[in-house]
């Protein structure tokens, strides 16, 4: 089969390549994932990688040297690859080879092999497709796998056995989730099955790649469908136990409650809906955390989960440490919406404050849209009429926030009179009498004792200064 790149966009590197490869006497062939998405019409990945039966790095530099002598190669002679970029597609060179695995080990012994013996070592059908730049077969389709076949028929497959696939380089279990999520493919069920076989293999991967694979699962188009399998192969249970712990419904007395762990995966699928935000999702998929070891049952209550938000914030950091995902301000994003999680629909009521507004607009500040959104996403009911009617009371608070904010400007809220200014007041030096006055500011502003003003606020300090026997410079 003959693949046509004469309206290719690289088709000039292209040419480019194949008559440096045969000037050094050496073969050469586009390999993985450009081959895939091009022939899945996708859009068309900005690295490419590039194998030759011979020395990828001797390849590389020779590539280099043809387009422009300046241009600076990155090699890495361990692995027998080079890279360098052009025109901003980042181009990798490696030899073909073959390789070997030892059990408690993802690197490999690697020797000199031939495409055959490349294509055998890759992970999937669909990512072992390779076309030929060479002169007498240029745009040559080498596909020993039937890869054809699997992207048409929407299969996720192995080129060899998959067992030993998957004991090999425990990380491709996650990387066939990853791809049955991201292009709504099928795990071909042999393969499915050796991955709840190998599944305890995935200790032995670093947490940081697990989490690069989680996190593609975690941006596509419906994150549930990676979940889901995820849990299906005992997986999820070895990566976030906190997650399945949420599995299940219980029932005493004939109550029962709803499983948070299928709710949750609700939410995540809901949320993606109007969100790209990674750490919205984060947010969305940890927001029930706390449930599970804060769930009791109550005699004449049913089953409650109290406190669970403030112990799920908590989780959040032990966990984003554990998984070696980023511990600054995202960590601290994901951790306030968990916290806040059930505050907007506790605001729900003709009787509610101005006070318990203005707290919560003050706690979310500049996240206030997102916690809605997260909100919005819980909503999971099938009852139509339930559904309009949470959707209808949110958009009733958003409005009273709105009044509120309008009216008293504390999002974001930064005090209106100042440690320096409290201190010039009463002719202090820094102390503990400055803090205990500012945040006599700050809740007497929150509770509505007086406005968001700096006028107000002076006088406000004054007599509070004279109840803590401080006297006026």
């Amino acid at each position: 089969m003959i693949i046509s790149l004469n309206q290719n966009k690289n088709l000039k590197l292209f040419k480019l390549i194949s008559a440096v490869a045969e000037k050094n006497n050496q073969s050469v062939y586009i390999v993985g994932g450009y081959v895939r998405d091009l022939l899945m019409k996708r859009e068309i990945p900005t690295d490419i990688d590039f194998v030759t039966e011979g020395n990828g790095i001797d390849l590389a530099n020779a590539v280099a040297q043809d387009i422009n002598p300046k241009l600076k190669v990155s090699i890495f002679k361990n692995y027998g690859t080079a890279m360098f970029r052009h025109e901003g597609l980042d181009l990798e060179f490696v030899g073909a080879r073959k390789e070997s695995y030892v059990e408690h080990s993802r690197k490999p012994d690697v020797d000199a092999g031939t495409l055959e013996d490349d294509q055998k070592r890759r992970d999937f059908t669909i990512n072992a497709l390779a076309i030929s730049l060479n002169k007498d077969n240029f745009g040559t389709l080498i596909d020993p796998f039937e890869g054809i076949a699997d992207i048409k028929n929407k299969i996720i497959r192995t080129p060899l056995e998959p067992s030993r696939t998957y004991s090999d380089d425990p990380l491709r279990m996650m990387r066939a989730i990853r791809f049955a999520s991201t292009l709504h493919f099928q795990i071909e069920q042999n393969s499915l099955n050796s991955i709840k076989k190998e599944s305890e293999r995935i200790k032995i991967v670093s947490m940081e790649r697990i989490m690069v694979e989680f996190n593609k699962i975690m941006v596509s188009e419906k994150p549930s469908v990676g979940l889901k399998l995820l849990e299906e192969s005992g997986l999820l249970a070895l990566i976030i136990p906190e997650l399945t712990a949420l599995k299940g419904i219980e029932e005493v007395e004939g109550q029962t409650h709803k499983d948070n762990f299928w709710h949750t995966l609700e939410v995540l699928d809901n949320i993606a809906k109007n969100t790209e935000n990674l750490w919205l999702r984060w947010a969305a998929l940890l927001h029930d955390i706390g449930k599970a070891p804060t769930k009791k049952f109550v005699e004449g209550a049913g089953w409650t989960f109290h406190g669970h938000e403030f112990l799920g914030s908590k989780m959040v950091k032990t966990l984003f440490h554990r998984l070696k995902l980023p511990l600054g301000s995202d960590m601290k994003y994901v951790q306030k919406l968990v916290k806040l999680s059930s505050r907007p629909i506790a605001l729900i009521d003709d009787g509610t404050s101005d006070s318990a507004l203005r707290r919560l607009l003050f706690d979310s500040g500049e996240d206030l849209e997102d916690l809605f959104t997260l909100c919005k996403a819980d909503i999971t009911t099938k009852n139509s009429y339930k559904q309009e009617k949470f959707k209808k009371n949110f958009e009733y608070v958003a409005e009273k926030i709105k009044e509120v904010e309008e009216k008293d400007h504390v999002r974001n809220f930064q005090p209106p009179i100042s440690g320096e200014e409290i201190m010039e007041l009463f002719d202090l030096k820094p102390g503990r009498e400055i803090g205990i006055l500012k945040e006599k500011v700050k809740e007497a502003i929150l509770e509505g004792e007086i406005g968001n003003d700096k006028e107000e606020a002076r006088n406000f300090v004054i007599k509070e200064g004279e109840i803590l026997g401080l006297k006026l410079a």
